[in-house]
């Protein structure tokens, strides 16, 4: 598998950036590796239930400045259901999912807004309420 670039975001406000090669969404666990390691011994296993979110970002540094649209412009036919996710820190994400299911460990969301820094996030489920808009 490719490496690609995420951000593991903790329920305890925590952060860590860098790659992982083995996140699957069923899996309770999965490793991330920064981009000075030289080898997979040099990763740290992330356990998902600690995990509000995996952010699959297109680059490290992000866009400080930018406001991200909250909603899919006029005309725009997104793939799935669009939602809108609230966690429990106060952060909102609005996008289209193609399997929410509150009885699952999380669930992929595409963002609204196509010059998102995120590709797309895997939400875990415990850590936001998610509403159908």
């Amino acid at each position: 598998m490719e490496k690609v670039k995420i951000v593991a975001r903790y329920l305890d406000g925590r952060m860590v950036k860098g790659f992982t090669q083995d996140f699957n969404p069923n899996k309770p666990a999965f490793h991330i590796f920064s981009q000075e390691a030289s080898s997979a011994r040099e990763s740290m296993e992330v356990l998902v239930k600690d995990l509000k979110a995996v952010f699959f970002v297109r680059d490290f540094i992000g866009k400080p400045d930018y406001d991200e649209r909250k909603s899919f412009a006029e005309g725009e036919k997104p793939a799935g259901r669009v939602v809108e996710v609230k966690f429990t820190d106060g952060e909102v994400l609005v996008g289209s999912t193609l399997g929410y299911d509150p009885n699952r460990p999380g669930f992929f969301i595409f963002p609204a807004d196509p010059k998102s820094n995120n590709a797309r996030v895997f939400v875990v489920s415990k850590s936001a309420r998610v509403r159908y808009v």
